[in-house]
């Protein structure tokens, strides 16, 4: 019988099955999962919800379920991808997943990016680490023939600890052939033939310097990363009001029932995860 998708208990999972697993990074620590539905119905209730920004809880029967960042955009097929860093049992367990397996899924969870305020700005995309893989989703969003007039310049900043663990290489490399977007990819140390920006992003944003003109900046990496990054925006001239950031990594149950992501008056899972500097600035420090 069809699952009516209405009355699903939020806590039970989506049947999906993985159709592909590969690496990003050299030492395997990072690994996509590409992921397709079992139900039609299923399939036509997430991409109805899907925006570029929400997140997903992932779960393995027997050990659990972790919260993860879309990565890929509704109109590049019927699947959904995650990019996952191997951290501990679930995360283990999910790399561990090869194509055919069964697995959970909850979502798309969250508010996501506002991207209709958007419409007409110039958006500058700073994404570190394994926390791009969201802005990778936006960027593709973004991307699509039928959006991309909406919005104005689009600048891509993507830093890493090392080249190895750089992700969506192929695809980011055909970013710099784009004539409609502008990209600056670093690296924290010098590397042999690597010869793009070195440094740390926070560094590497204010080297570059994207004007504050009808811009907006999207923020997503490691906390230490953001923590430096949205105050060098603000030196460049970017109003609280055109940061944004998101708090994903503090997801727990994805409802707004288990409290444990709350900041003042905020659930981060349901008023969240994406919020303005300006919004943040406004709730007990906390984070």
């Amino acid at each position: 019988m069809p699952i009516n998708t209405s009355t699903r208990n939020p806590y039970q999972p989506t049947p999906m099955r993985v159709l592909r697993a590969y690496y990003e990074s050299t030492d395997r620590s990072l690994k996509t999962l590409e992921l397709s539905f079992e139900n039609h119905a299923d399939r036509q209730a997430f991409f109805r919800k899907f925006n570029p920004g929400q997140f997903c809880q992932l779960s393995v029967f027997g050990k659990g379920e972790s919260p993860l960042g879309v990565a890929s955009a509704a109109w590049e097929g019927d699947f959904v991808r995650f990019t996952i860093q191997r951290m501990g049992s679930v995360t283990k367990a999910l790399h561990e997943l090869k194509p055919g397996d069964t697995l959970g899924m909850r979502g798309p969870l969250g508010n996501g990016f506002p991207l209709s305020e958007w419409k007409g700005k110039n958006l500058v995309i700073i994404g570190g680490g394994c926390a791009f893989s969201t802005l990778y989703a936006l960027t593709k969003h973004l991307q699509y023939p039928q959006n991309r007039p909406d919005y104005a310049q689009l600048v891509v900043i993507y830093g890493a600890r090392s080249s190895g663990l750089c992700m969506y290489k192929q695809d980011i490399q055909s970013w710099y052939q784009r004539e409609d977007m502008e990209v600056h990819q670093a690296i924290d140390v010098p590397e042999e033939s690597w010869d793009h920006h070195v440094g740390y992003v926070p560094d590497v944003v204010r080297q570059i310097a994207p004007s504050p003109d009808n811009a907006v900046a999207i923020v997503c990496g490691p906390p230490i990363m953001t923590k430096f990054t949205l105050p060098a925006l603000v030196s460049l001239g970017f109003p609280a009001e055109a940061i944004f950031t998101s708090l994903e990594k503090r997801m727990k149950c994805g409802l707004g029932k288990c409290g444990r992501c709350n900041i003042g008056s905020k659930y981060i899972c349901k008023d969240g995860p994406v919020f303005s500097l300006a919004e943040l600035n406004a709730l007990p420090a906390d984070i």
